[in-house]
């Protein structure tokens, strides 16, 4: 995915917008194809996009392989657990003085000096403002009442600002504007339960595990490994996944990661290669379950039988 920055016609103390494009090794497959086409469809009628599921499940890509198709300036969020409402919509960034001498009268001096708060925007309201795509990822790991601010934005299309600061209560929320959140699920470390009235504003679409084509063609476009040679990677990874040794079952991640990293040492897919057998144990144990026979890790154990079995003499 290709960024850019776009900032013209964009006020100094505005955020610069990025303008995504569409890149030639994003994988497309009738599973992606399908979830890609729902999602722009529910943007097109005017309601939020929201992608949820386990890490290692492409919810980003997909926002921003979306985002890019809408061809529209891109706002990038990224939860936080600090994160304020000010930290979402804006604040005050120091203060304008304003001071008026009046001496026309030659013996008076009459002199007036104002203070004001100066009000910069952030991200989710220049995205509003000026109609452009907003990614919201991983909105979940920021607190609810910092989120509260898309209550208005996304029923009543209004933006509301505080009055002390602006000078204005609300603001109309561009037409052009659409939102696209992901997060993970509430059992992940540092995730906080989202509010139902905001999810209740959301067309939520859950994503799990890529079926194994997609994740063949993903894994292949990786690494340059041969279809065969990926298929195994992915049975092996997919099997493994099935197996439930893990806390967080390997997802295309793993898939990558041992094709890419055994493509550029040199190893080979097979069940005689040391880099390929190391790669897969340390790949598929970095979040296995401590789980042991006689004092030793069974992963090893499992990997290798896997390995057997998929990239045999007779495979």
């Amino acid at each position: 995915m290709l960024l850019k920055r776009i900032k013209k016609n964009m006020r100094r103390t505005d955020v610069a917008a990025l303008r995504l494009e569409r890149g030639e090794d994003f994988v497309v497959t009738p599973q992606v194809e399908n979830i890609a086409e729902r999602a722009l469809a529910y943007l097109e009628a005017g309601y939020p996009v929201h992608f949820c599921g386990p890490g290692g499940t492409g919810k980003t890509t997909l926002a921003m392989h979306v985002a890019a198709i809408r061809d529209k300036p891109v706002m990038l969020v990224y939860g936080d657990e600090e994160f304020g409402t000010s930290d979402l919509v804006g604040g005050p960034r120091g203060f304008s003085s304003k001071r008026l001498i009046d001496n026309f009268i030659h013996s008076v001096l009459k002199t007036e000096e104002s203070v004001h708060a100066q009000w910069v925007d952030n991200r989710v309201t220049t995205a509003c403002k000026n109609g452009f795509t907003l990614i919201y990822d991983e909105f979940s790991r920021s607190r609810p009442e910092a989120n509260n601010v898309f209550l208005s934005i996304l029923e009543e299309k209004i933006i509301v600002l505080p009055e002390i600061l602006r000078g204005e209560v609300c603001l109309p929320v561009h037409p052009d504007f659409r939102a696209i959140f992901t997060s993970n699920p509430e059992e992940y470390a540092g995730v906080h339960r989202t509010q139902d009235a905001l999810l209740d504003r959301m067309m939520t679409i859950e994503l799990s595990h890529y079926d194994r084509d997609t994740e063949i063609a993903i894994t292949k476009a990786k690494s340059g490994f041969s279809d065969r040679d990926v298929a195994k990677i992915v049975d092996i990874v997919r099997e493994f996944r099935a197996v439930g040794m893990a806390n967080f079952h390997p997802t295309i991640r793993a898939c990558i990661m041992i094709a890419v990293i055994v493509s550029s040492r040199g190893g080979e897919v097979r069940a005689d290669d040391s880099i390929f057998l190391q790669t897969c144990i340390d790949v598929l144990g970095s979040d296995t379950v401590k789980v042991k026979r006689n004092g030793v890790s069974i992963t090893r154990d499992e990997v290798k039988r896997l390995i057997e079995k998929h990239c045999g003499t007779n495979h």
